[in-house]
């Protein structure tokens, strides 16, 4: 993507724990249209944070205070100076040239882009058990909180961080990553919610294989 000058700045945020040997299949595709790359840290033991500052030597590192995946979600999107953020998984399953169709929407006024691995047939790299679990989870939150969700687990999402920050999110743990995405039409204003949501299908990468 060719950045437009009137483009917001996009920040991507990315939560890692001991993933020195899957960073290598994301950060050098991330676009070169991406103002800032954040590193989320989360106690890692292995060489993550290292492996980082080589193949992205742009990328800033933020050593994350509290535990759990929700707290350094929110850690990184505090931290953020874009205005839109998109969170990436650091395992390197999906794919970050993905991240035009996740901007499109917000341009055209949706807060959330959520990504979506579910949207079709099981992807080949999950495992049934996984899948099964996934689609679960999603049918169980719909019921409950009134949404369409395919996939609430999919870390790969991109959204205004104004409206990120109108969220009222009690946990820390994983989560809260959930409570953020089901809270599409909150019942209660002092919680906040999205107004608008998109659904984008991720394309799935295989660093195993």
């Amino acid at each position: 993507m060719r950045k437009k000058e009137t483009c917001p700045a996009i920040t991507i945020v990315i939560c890692a724990l001991n993933e020195e040997e899957n960073l290598p299949y994301v950060l050098p595709k991330i676009p070169g249209s991406v103002n800032e790359v954040l590193l989320v840290d989360g106690h890692s033991t292995d060489a993550t944070v290292e492996v980082a500052k080589k193949l992205c030597p742009k990328i800033r590192v933020l050593y994350q205070s509290g535990k759990g995946k929700g707290d350094a979600i929110k850690f990184g999107v505090s931290q953020a100076t874009g205005d839109i953020i998109i969170t990436l998984d650091a395992d390197g399953q999906t794919n970050p040239e993905d991240i035009d169709r996740f901007i499109a929407p917000l341009l055209n006024g949706y807060d959330l882009a959520k990504g979506t691995r579910l949207a079709h047939s099981r992807p080949p790299n999950m495992s049934k058990h996984r899948w099964f679990g996934n689609k679960i989870l999603a049918i169980t939150s719909n019921i409950l909180y009134g949404t369409k969700y395919t996939d609430i687990c999919s870390g790969y999402n991109a959204f205004w961080k104004s409206a990120f920050q109108h969220l009222k999110l009690a946990t820390n743990g994983y989560e809260k990553q959930i409570r953020a995405v089901r809270q599409t039409h909150s019942p209660s204003p002092k919680r906040g919610h999205w107004n608008k949501v998109a659904r984008e299908q991720v394309s799935w990468l295989y660093p195993w294989t």
